[in-house]
């Protein structure tokens, strides 16, 4: 697989999502209200230095890496998470949409009942302008937001999808392959390639991402960090 997939964050900032960085040539970052990403060029050392430089006191980020990393000088390590980067490989989705659900694409009214579903199903971080990255749609039930995903990273010809979650009392109902299903599609007819990423030990979701053609690319640690 190209080797941007392993730094997926500077890449993206780089490429399809330049317009929402921050940063210079080197380091790179979004507003925290869109994303805590950050993200450095192959090879650079120095890049917690230029951020401690850059941002104020107290800014949370977000840093992903196909290798382990110790603590930052000049960072308190707040989690680190152990996930797993997937590629779609089938040459298109199954096709196999359960119900007939409608799919309702999302807006920036809908962003606060976006934040509220993010925050109790914790897909990954969320935030009032994530819904820029675009490409959002939900499911409701009697007006009330019970599922959803969009995209987010988008690098050369890759877009990720994201944000795939279902509220607690919806679940078994087909509500996230549905929604997965059509982001890929809405990624493949773009002349994109699908990726995403998930927790190492989500198997309830490594399994739906393995029925629906997605294999699994490596892993990819997640480190979310504080500036002291």
């Amino acid at each position: 697989m190209e080797n941007f997939l392993d730094n997926p964050v500077y890449h993206a900032l780089l490429t399809g999502d330049a317009k929402r960085g921050y940063g210079n040539d080197d380091v790179k970052y979004f507003d925290p209200e869109i994303s805590p990403f950050v993200g450095f060029s192959d090879g650079y050392t120095k890049g917690f230095d230029d951020l401690h430089e850059m941002l104020p006191a107290e800014r949370r980020i977000l840093y992903a890496s196909r290798r382990p990393i110790d603590e930052p000088k000049g960072w308190k390590l707040r989690a680190h998470i152990e996930g797993s980067q997937f590629v779609f490989t089938a040459k298109k989705s199954s096709g196999n949409k359960k119900g007939n659900f409608v799919l309702v694409p999302l807006e920036a009214k809908h962003a606060d009942e976006m934040v509220a579903l993010a925050a109790l199903t914790k897909p990954g971080p969320f935030d009032t302008r994530t819904i820029e990255f675009g490409h959002y749609f939900g499911i409701f039930d009697k007006d009330k937001l019970v599922a959803m995903t969009g995209q987010r990273l988008h690098i050369y010809d890759h877009s990720e999808v994201s944000a795939v979650c279902t509220h607690p009392d919806h679940l078994g109902k087909g509500y996230g392959s549905h929604l997965l299903e059509h982001q890929v599609d809405l990624i493949l007819t773009a002349g994109q390639k699908p990726f995403l990423h998930v927790r190492a030990d989500n198997e309830r979701a490594i399994f739906l991402y393995e029925q629906l053609g997605f294999k699994k690319n490596g892993p990819m640690n997640f480190y979310f960090l504080k500036r002291e």
